[in-house]
């Protein structure tokens, strides 16, 4: 945690497309449990969720990324989206970010598709992790090993597959974090 606040900081990286569910599920957990949570994205004011099939709800950026500092912050959520992690992937600014986590043994935590983010971070050779199945060649091919269970944790990285796996993928969060889940 971070010295100069009782309570841990939560970066919530995301960008339009964002599975609303792994952001809001998450967000809500962690939120109630005495963390403070950010979101950062590329966009300025605002950014769009997906629910599922369609559009969802628009939330406010807390901090625009070309703002956001990594050591401002105890650890990191990673939701999944296909558009979501296609833009971030993409965005030098994003990437530098994710990995400056993992520089500083700070914990992420990423859901579904989320993790594809972490292979152009390159933060996946050795690690043991899971994802979203459609991701999987990608992240074996980046040296990653991919088991196929609802939640994986390695050296303060959590993984998850879906949004199914939603209560033991917040459940391994909040105990790599530190943060302890008052239900």
């Amino acid at each position: 945690m971070n010295s100069t606040s009782n309570a841990m900081r939560v970066a919530i990286l995301v960008a339009d497309g964002f599975e609303q569910v792994e952001m809001t599920c998450p967000r809500e957990t962690l939120n109630q449990n005495g963390a403070t949570t950010h979101i950062i994205s590329p966009n300025k004011d605002s950014v769009k969720g997906w629910n599922r099939v369609d559009w969802g709800v628009t939330h406010r950026v807390d901090v625009p990324l070309d703002n956001a500092r990594a050591d401002y912050y105890d650890a990191l959520l990673l939701p999944g989206g296909v558009m979501n992690v296609d833009v971030l992937r993409t965005n030098p600014k994003a990437v530098q970010f994710v990995r400056s986590f993992f520089k500083n043994y700070k914990p992420v935590a990423a859901i579904c598709h989320g993790p594809q983010i972490l292979i152009d971070s390159d933060v996946v050779l050795g690690r043991t992790l899971t994802s979203n199945i459609a991701i999987k060649t990608d992240l074996e091919n980046a040296g990653a090993i991919w088991i196929n269970q609802d939640v994986v944790t390695d050296n303060g990285l959590i993984t998850s597959r879906k949004t199914e796996d939603l209560p033991s993928f917040i459940s391994s969060m909040m105990k790599e974090f530190n943060l302890e889940l008052h239900q």
